[in-house]
């Protein structure tokens, strides 16, 4: 597959609907990596090694040399909000980063300005849209967005634009007959039916001139029939949902060995306190649901309740978001878990994790923007269930069971890459080393 893996020549374009404080975060940190003044900490693009061969060739180059992902220097930033407020007064506004790191950068930061926001007040109870697009259907307003697209690749000189969505999780509601078929979608448009939400919009408007798009949210979107059609019919990537960040990597990562030691799980009750953007679109039932489902089809998976009844099969889990201002972009998790072991014998587990949800989220966008770009160049298309690595809740083929476990889907993802590049996958068995002293 080597060959058919095309150089990252020219710019890229990160396109971003709604650059709050992750967009915001995500623009100003790359920024200051260009300049020298920070560290893409948290992105493997950028930080992360791959072993290539035996590991007794020592052979671990950067990511970033073995792939030819986008350099930091190529991309150039867009977006649509609902606000009119340019990057660096929405960063500051989001009061993530520290502001005389901001106002070092003020310079670039303040050439962002957003495009206008396909808004439907609808889908996110709790925001006041202003700054936004208006047309005699979605279809017009999907079309405003594809001009959009072209106009920003032509004004920037752009060789190729990656679209992922940063904006506020929409309400919860399900795929219906209007989201089956590409022509039925299409139809929708032009009928304006309430059933397609914002991010749709985008999507639709991104796939349909081949150009990936990434859902960072748990919003139905792309994870329709009739999006994923249209995907595999322009050659074009696709993978969602939902940053994987805070409370639910930690889940990931400590489910796993749970599983692996055969150790039984009574109970997992989490509970979060947020005060970002995020938190108060959060403070509405019907998106928080969106937000519920994302989260609480990770343990079931990784733990597989169906195959070990004795040991997760009574499993309680309960997920609480709380918008709580004060705290603003700094999330703080509660985890109490329930565990028991040899003969039965109950203990607990207590996780307090004050993080910071932007610090977090940002490097994931990254990432996924970069890999989706060279996943385009490489000629995949359709589900990228390979990027799984970086999200909440996976998406994969239709009745295909998705790996939550964040060590098997490192794994995926590094072989992938191997496999890209024509270099030998790596299973970790090993036996290979014991066999050859052996002959």
């Amino acid at each position: 597959m080597k060959q058919k893996v095309q150089p990252a020549e020219g710019k890229l374009g990160i396109l971003i609907p709604g650059l709050g404080a992750v967009a915001t975060t995500l623009i100003a940190g790359v920024i200051a990596s260009r300049r020298g003044l920070a560290e893409p900490v948290g992105s493997l693009t950028q930080t992360g090694h791959i072993r290539i061969g035996k590991r007794t060739d020592n052979n671990y180059p950067k990511i970033k040399d073995f792939v030819p992902v986008a350099k930091l220097e190529d991309i150039v930033f867009g977006g649509w909000d609902v606000y009119e407020d340019n990057v660096y007064q929405a960063a500051s506004i989001a009061k993530v980063l520290d502001q005389h790191l901001l106002d070092s950068i003020k310079d670039e930061l303040e050439q962002i300005a957003p495009m206008k926001a396909v808004f439907d007040k609808s889908y996110v109870e709790n925001l006041d849209g202003h700054h936004v697009k208006t047309g005699e259907s979605k279809w017009d307003l999907a079309q405003q967005t594809i001009k959009d697209i072209q106009d920003f690749k032509e004004k920037n000189g752009l060789n190729r634009i990656v679209v992922i969505w940063c904006g506020s999780t929409e309400k919860y509601f399900e795929a219906s007959e209007i989201h089956e078929t590409v022509e039925a979608f299409e139809a929708a448009l032009k009928a304006n039916d309430d059933r397609i939400a914002p991010s749709m919009i985008y999507a639709y408007a991104a796939l349909v001139q081949g150009i990936p798009y990434v859902n960072g949210a748990p919003n139905l979107t792309v994870d329709t029939r009739a999006l994923v059609q249209l995907s595999k019919d322009t050659n074009t990537p696709i993978a969602g949902k939902d940053f994987k960040t805070g409370q639910t990597l930690m889940k990931t990562i400590l489910a796993p060995g749970l599983e692996a030691r055969s150790l039984g799980v009574r109970g997992w009750f989490s509970t979060n306190i947020l005060g970002n953007r995020d938190g108060l679109v959060l403070d509405r039932p019907e998106n928080f649901k969106t937000k519920e489902v994302s989260k609480l089809g990770v343990l079931e998976d990784i733990l597989r309740p169906d195959l070990h009844p004795e040991l997760y099969g009574d499993l309680y889990h309960k997920i609480r978001i709380n918008y709580y201002p004060p705290h603003g972009d700094n999330k703080e998790s509660w985890d109490n878990i329930d565990i028991f072991g040899w003969l039965g014998y109950p203990m607990q587990i207590k996780i307090n994790f004050l993080c910071r949800d932007s610090i977090l989220a940002a490097p994931v966008a990254l990432d996924l923007a970069l890999f989706a770009d060279l996943a385009k160049r490489a000629g995949m298309k359709g589900i990228q269930e390979w990027l799984s690595f970086y999200l909440k809740s996976p998406q994969t083929k239709e009745g295909l069971r998705p790996e939550n476990d964040i060590f098997k889907q490192l794994i995926k993802l590094q072989n992938t890459l191997r496999y890209m590049m024509g270099e030998e996958l790596i299973t970790h068995l090993g036996l290979d080393y014991y066999e050859e002293d052996e002959a």
